[in-house]
């Protein structure tokens, strides 16, 4: 048994789920890191692009990804940040600040038509935003069956103001607090620290939270002398047969500056930035001896916020919530049911097929790093054996 409590011969179990991955031709690289008690194993296997030049660089703590919606949970950090000195508080109206977001009219049905709405019954607040109830998100509707959803579609990536701007036009779905609704609330939060700090967003990221992690390698996009670190992204072909076919170079959009840095899901990062953030909630906040966070901050982050009212009518699904909440931009594991993360773990995965978890009831981080689309969805068969060959290698 190792210092962290692994099995040295169980272990063995993730590097060949790993190679099973990249032998098949599911990505040409992945990597999974498991940190207990100090202790930190990284399996890494294959390469960072099945052809080009990426195809000869190794998979490694440093290889740059794209987040997808594991960005939520720095957004909700650093806005913690702003909490902690004052400048924002989790109950006041966002009005001041985001007056675009000011005196909303509601649909209280998706299918409504867009001018058939009723006065909010209250002001948005930053703990709407942090706990996706701020009453719009993701509708998930065909085309031409819920005209909020084609209106959401059609907002499109512009700057932040220009953003918040055509969201503040639209009405809500649902009043404030009523129920929970994915994604958007993300992008709101971080046009509210741009407000809130004059700086753009990925300044106010970089300086409040980035910076004091050391997460040199996240942001919204990759510098030019760190793009052959960039692992390019890949979706699945419509044949029957399946085949990766490239989605993102890393010449692509994130070579560039951002137009429209998205809370939601805009971040590239590396496994060695992610681990540190992690680490750091899972510390109650510090990072190498240095507070970044109060331990008040953390516990609300990660402790459920939803009501089992708001829970009952909310997710994507029915049951979405039964063994599950939500924090403040991550989800809470309420009811264990496979051999996998504790009660009282948190964490989220992302669009490309990157996903975490801190256990504190096992002091441990698990994080998956690989870049292929739509993977991130936890329902899928491979993440049961991800998360429990990574359970199943404790041995204490």
């Amino acid at each position: 048994m190792s210092a962290g409590g692994f099995s040295a011969k169980r272990l063995v179990r993730v590097r060949d789920l790993l190679e099973r991955h990249v032998d098949s031709g599911f990505v040409p690289g992945l990597m999974m890191v498991l940190a207990r008690r100090g202790e930190v194993h990284v399996e890494a296997r294959g390469t960072l692009a099945f052809q080009g030049a990426g195809s000869g660089v190794p998979m490694a703590g440093d290889t740059i990804v794209r987040l997808g919606s594991m960005s939520k949970p720095i957004v909700a950090a650093c806005a913690m940040t702003l909490v902690e000195d004052c400048t924002l508080r989790l109950d006041d109206p966002v009005d001041d600040l985001l007056p675009e977001l000011a005196d909303m009219r509601v649909l209280g049905d998706p299918t409504r038509p867009l001018d058939e709405t009723d006065p909010a019954a209250r002001p948005i607040t930053l703990r709407d935003m942090l706990t996706f109830t701020m009453g719009t998100g993701i509708v998930i509707a065909e085309q031409d069956t819920a005209p909020i959803a084609d209106a959401l579609d059609s907002i499109g990536r512009p700057h932040l103001d220009e953003w918040v701007r055509r969201l503040g036009a639209l009405p809500l779905v649902h009043q404030p607090g009523e129920r929970w609704m994915y994604h958007t609330a993300a992008d709101a939060t971080g046009a509210l620290i741009a407000r809130a700090t004059g700086k753009s967003f990925g300044e106010a990221l970089r300086e409040r939270l980035c910076d004091p992690l050391g997460m040199k390698d996240t942001g919204f996009s990759v510098n030019a002398d760190c793009l052959d670190r960039f692992s390019t992204a890949y979706d699945r072909d419509s044949t029957p047969s399946g085949e990766a076919v490239v989605e993102d170079l890393p010449d692509g959009p994130f070579s560039r500056p951002a137009t429209f840095e998205s809370g939601g899901g805009g971040l590239v990062s590396t496994a060695d930035d992610f681990l540190a953030f992690a680490s750091a909630l899972l510390a109650g906040g510090t990072h190498h001896g240095e507070r970044v966070l109060s331990r008040a901050s953390v516990a609300l982050m990660t402790t459920d916020q939803l009501t089992p009212e708001q829970k009952a009518i909310s997710g994507f699904w029915p049951g979405y919530f039964d063994s599950m909440g939500w924090g403040f931009g991550m989800s809470v594991i309420t009811r264990r049911t496979r051999v996998g993360p504790s009660v009282g773990s948190y964490g989220w995965p992302g669009f490309y097929g990157t996903a975490w978890y801190n256990d504190p009831a096992e002091d441990m981080t698990a994080l998956v790093m690989m870049q292929r689309a739509h993977m991130g969805d936890q329902t899928l068969p491979m993440w049961n054996d991800f998360w429990t060959t990574a359970y199943q290698a404790i041995d204490d």
